[in-house]
């Protein structure tokens, strides 16, 4: 069973994504912030993260360069979902090592299931 650590301060989002998540027979990870999201990220090693950007405390851009500089888990694809919807934010997420960017408007919680589908589908790079 896959394991998705989801970061996201929204604690409506968190546990809609979780609950969206453990329907779809995924095992899932919760933090409500970039430090605890980095930490959960070394101990569980997750097979997929799903990353809001704007979090209290470290946003999710540091979060992701500093999954992406770790030995151990520079491997684990990240999602981004943010609300942040510029080019510069997509062209950032996306030069600091995301596998994907989705804008949390543009997005149904089937569609964000269904591509953490996708990303684990492919085979590891």
């Amino acid at each position: 069973m896959p394991k998705v650590l989801v970061v996201e301060d929204d604690k409506f989002l968190r546990e809609l994504i979780n609950r969206k998540l453990q329907s779809e027979s995924f095992e899932t990870v919760l933090a409500v912030d970039g430090e605890i999201g980095l930490d959960l990220a070394g101990k569980e090693k997750p097979d997929i993260v799903l990353l809001d950007l704007i979090l209290p405390g470290i946003n999710g851009f540091e979060v992701l360069a500093k999954i992406k500089e770790n030995e151990s888990t520079k491997g684990i694809p990240v999602i981004i979902l943010s609300n942040l919807g510029q080019k510069d934010d997509i062209d950032k997420g996306m030069g600091l090592g995301a596998t994907d960017y989705l804008v949390k408007a543009h997005f149904t919680p089937n569609e964000i299931i269904e591509k953490i589908q996708q990303v684990l589908a492919k085979p590891s790079h």
